[in-house]
């Protein structure tokens, strides 16, 4: 499909718009997690900690390769925040499990990012019709890609 001039202008402003909403979305996020004392991705590997779970199944949640939430996982370990455990299920697999210190700073890091969430100005229609529309993005984006 070949596009007008004006359509090719209308996805460049799109695309810009994404990449600047992004970009935003990101330094505000290193602020606030830095008050932590986290990284961004440490900060998403604990969001991403609901329940002890496989460095494969959080990598997934995280988006991710493995190997990059391996890196994540050992400085989180080192700092004492989360645990390598046996697998009750399967004893060649480690699960990931927040520590005691673990679960309190991810119970502060949920807090602050409920705290000024960066929608807020949208109504919960709005907000419904972006993240549906985002979603649709993202699926034709892993369908295109090659």
């Amino acid at each position: 499909m070949v596009m007008t001039k004006a359509q090719s202008e209308a996805q460049w402003e799109l695309d810009k718009l994404v990449r600047d909403l992004d970009m935003q979305s990101n330094a505000r996020m290193r602020e606030w997690v830095a008050g932590l004392g986290l990284t961004v991705a440490q900060a998403s590997a604990l969001r991403e900690m609901t329940g002890p779970m496989t460095m494969r199944e959080l990598a997934e949640r995280m988006s991710c390769e493995p190997s990059n939430a391996t890196f994540v996982i050992d400085k989180l370990e080192t700092l004492r925040l989360i645990e390598r455990r046996p697998n009750p299920a399967d004893r060649r697999v480690r699960r990931l499990v927040l520590t005691p210190a673990g679960a309190e700073l991810r119970k502060r890091l949920m807090k602050v990012l409920s705290e000024e969430p960066l929608f807020a100005g949208l109504t919960q229609d709005e907000q419904d019709a972006l993240q549906g529309l985002l979603k649709r993005a993202l699926f034709r984006a892993e369908v295109l890609r090659p």
